[in-house]
């Protein structure tokens, strides 16, 4: 997100600063220096003409009209402008000249600090939707109007991302009511009715574990969107055999392959070594598995490992629904859940797939999804371990 505060403070500093490679700075000091040659070539001769002018003036009007006055100018005009106190009188009209100028300089770039810094301040006002600066400011003009869009830009999807937020904890807790309301039955069942035959027994048992397994699965999405919003991820990175990785998360997930009657076929040509965090990846790859389990209309699922250019990469396809490609487009934003049923347990936080792409990215790596009307796949690319 853009940080709005940095922003005016840089641009008011601008002005302060006078930087040397600003080029309204230069203009602007520029136009002084010619000021000041004008005023320093000119200001001799008009003097020296105007010293003349006095010596030969007949004061003779002044006479008639004042006595008194009369003598008081000659007596100014013969102290001013006599030869010795020509250079003098001179320097000091001259550093008066050049006073002038330079509080007018220095009045003209404080008056852009002024406008810059009302300007910068506009960043800010969601009153005004256009940032208007004189001539002179077009290209900052520019920036800072794209400024204030990408703020806003950025302000709006922080408070979806928000909302999207609040929305699934709402969902999370109506989701943990039942598992637990479900255990809480059963396991009352089964303490009350001491007499109840083996086989309903041991089916209330599984039901009560399998809601359990729910329960905590649900718990440890919460703990996700605490520790996303609270965490930054670190790895701690080593050699890892990716291929064998693989084949370890396959086999992890024998349980749930065999109760939903599916089969996953690794295909890779030798193994792999790169250099990475193996708990984060297999985080990944775990998480990319589960949806292809889950999701997958058919039996088989397949994992395609292909090394060029020293990368690898990791494609995950499965059968399924086709994703709208407006979909496919959110499917790694924060909490976003392309599964609209809150209650099945495919339904998931929403982080998976977003703290999937961080870890990948954190690895100097990338991801992204493909669906069409056969197949959904995630294709990871890794830089491998260069021998």
């Amino acid at each position: 997100m853009v940080n709005i505060q940095s922003i005016s403070l840089q641009f008011g500093e601008w002005g302060i600063k006078l930087k040397n490679n600003n080029l309204l700075v230069r203009k602007t000091f520029l136009r002084f220096l010619v000021k000041m040659g004008i005023w320093t070539i000119a200001f001799p001769i008009f003097f020296f003409l105007l010293s003349a002018s006095v010596n030969q003036m007949d004061f003779q009007w002044l006479y008639d009209y004042s006595p008194k006055i009369y003598y008081d100018a000659i007596f100014l005009f013969q102290t001013l402008f006599q030869s010795h106190n020509l250079l003098i009188v001179g320097l000091i009209i001259w550093f008066i000249g050049f006073i002038i100028m330079l509080y007018l300089m220095i009045h003209k770039l404080y008056s852009y600090v002024n406008i810059i810094s009302k300007a910068s301040e506009n960043l800010l006002n969601k009153k005004v939707e256009y940032i208007e600066l004189p001539p002179e400011f077009l290209e900052l003009q520019k920036k800072m109007n794209h400024l204030k869009k990408e703020a806003e830009k950025n302000e709006q999807l922080a408070r979806e991302s928000e909302q999207k937020k609040q929305d699934l904890i709402v969902y999370l807790a109506h989701d943990l009511k039942t598992p637990l309301t479900s255990m809480i039955g059963y396991l009352s069942l089964l303490d009350e009715i001491k007499d109840m035959p083996k086989k309903q027994r041991e089916k209330y048992i599984k039901v009560a574990l399998d809601k359990s397994y729910r329960l905590e699965d649900l718990i440890n999405e919460l703990f996700d969107i605490a520790r996303f919003n609270a965490e930054t991820i670190l790895l701690e990175k080593e050699e890892i055999n990716l291929t064998l990785m693989l084949e370890q998360i396959i086999d992890d997930f024998y349980p749930i392959l065999k109760e939903e009657k599916k089969k996953i076929n690794l295909h890779y040509q030798a193994k792999v070594l790169l250099e990475g965090d193996p708990d984060k990846l297999a985080r990944v790859f775990g998480n990319l598995i589960k949806n292809a389990i889950y999701y997958s209309k058919d039996s088989l699922i397949s994992i395609d490992v292909a090394v060029a250019d020293q990368f690898v990469t990791i494609t995950t396809s499965n059968r399924g629904k086709k994703i709208p490609q407006e979909e496919l487009s959110k499917l790694f934003e924060k909490f976003y859940r392309a599964d609209s049923s809150r209650t099945s347990k495919t339904g998931g936080s929403g982080l998976g797939l977003t703290i999937a792409k961080e870890i990948i990215e954190l690895h100097e790596g990338s991801i992204k999804a493909t669906s069409d009307n056969e197949f959904t796949k995630f294709i990871v690319r890794l830089p491998i371990k260069k021998s």
